[in-house]
């Protein structure tokens, strides 16, 4: 398989285990599913440029703030997916945090063909 499909994977594993962690975060496994793909459409569209915008308030709280959008990335996805439900805006953001740490740790043990 190719690397991507792996990493999309680990994506909706780290969601799904992060809805069965953050309580307020709930999640179908086709919710899941919807919910990763258009997550990786809003973060490569929509949050380059909420983050260029953000640059300022980003550099006085040293990159903290980039939690704060990766939250309401999620909450976004959350409010047009179906069966993606996140109550509360520190749900979503714990949620991101979890999201980011678990598929990083997934993500570590899948390889491009490219990188060999």
């Amino acid at each position: 398989m190719q690397g991507w499909v792996l990493r999309w994977l680990a994506n909706i594993v780290a969601i799904i285990i992060t809805a069965a962690i953050v309580p307020g975060f709930n999640v179908t496994v086709l919710g899941a599913i919807v919910g990763s793909m258009f997550l990786g459409i809003v973060n490569a569209i929509i949050r380059p440029v909420v983050l260029v915008l953000t640059l300022p308030i980003n550099i006085i709280t040293l990159g903290l703030f980039t939690l704060v959008v990766n939250g309401l990335m999620l909450w976004l996805t959350a409010s047009i997916i179906k069966g993606f439900d996140i109550n509360g805006f520190w749900a979503a953001v714990l949620s991101a945090l979890l999201i980011s740490i678990i598929s990083a740790v997934l993500s570590f043990f899948v390889r491009d063909r490219n990188e060999w």
